[in-house]
């Protein structure tokens, strides 16, 4: 493993134990040329998967980029981060077990879909609005409307307070 602030190419492992979720090994590395410190994951890869995109361009399956989009509509979202790692690992395998070597980019999205929506609401409908290309208000109403919910009508104003007499010597 290269080390990412130096470059020697010899870098050594000083702890190794499984993520969190067991589906990885978290390697802790230093590296003897600059002392730099750095964390590598190891996964398990069942077969390269290449993504078919709408264009019909074909390009890799990159789990990162997966999990930056999650990231990206969870932002400043209450959600652990190890539930985005067990949807992202559960997408990824989902794909891979699925047998075909080539999978359509829209499937990859309706399963993030699926599982945004499972996880956080909000983040569902960011995701949506940008994977569905949404152009004006009509489809977030729309697409709120498949949660369940119905759309809040405004408060009226409130009433102000009513003020209370103080009698006067």
């Amino acid at each position: 493993m290269r080390c990412p602030y130096c470059g020697g190419s010899d870098t050594q492992v000083k702890d190794s134990r499984p993520s969190e979720d067991g589906v990885a090994i978290r390697r802790r590395r230093v590296c003897p040329d600059c002392a730099g410190r750095f964390t590598t994951f190891e996964r398990v890869q069942l077969r390269e998967l290449t993504v078919v995109k709408r264009s019909g361009k074909r390009v890799p399956f990159d789990r990162d980029k997966l999990q930056r989009s999650i990231a990206v509509a969870l932002r400043k979202r209450a959600v652990d981060a190890e539930r985005i790692e067990r949807l992202v690992s559960g997408i990824t395998r989902q794909l891979e077990s699925a047998g075909e070597a080539e999978v359509a980019s829209e499937t990859i999205g309706e399963l993030v879909m699926a599982g945004l929506k499972g996880l956080d609401d909000v983040a569902y409908v960011r995701f949506a609005s940008v994977y569905k290309n949404f152009r004006e208000a009509k489809d977030f109403e729309d697409l709120l409307g498949t949660l369940g919910g119905t759309l809040a009508e405004p408060d009226p104003e409130p009433e102000a307070p009513a003020r209370r007499r103080t009698s006067r010597p």
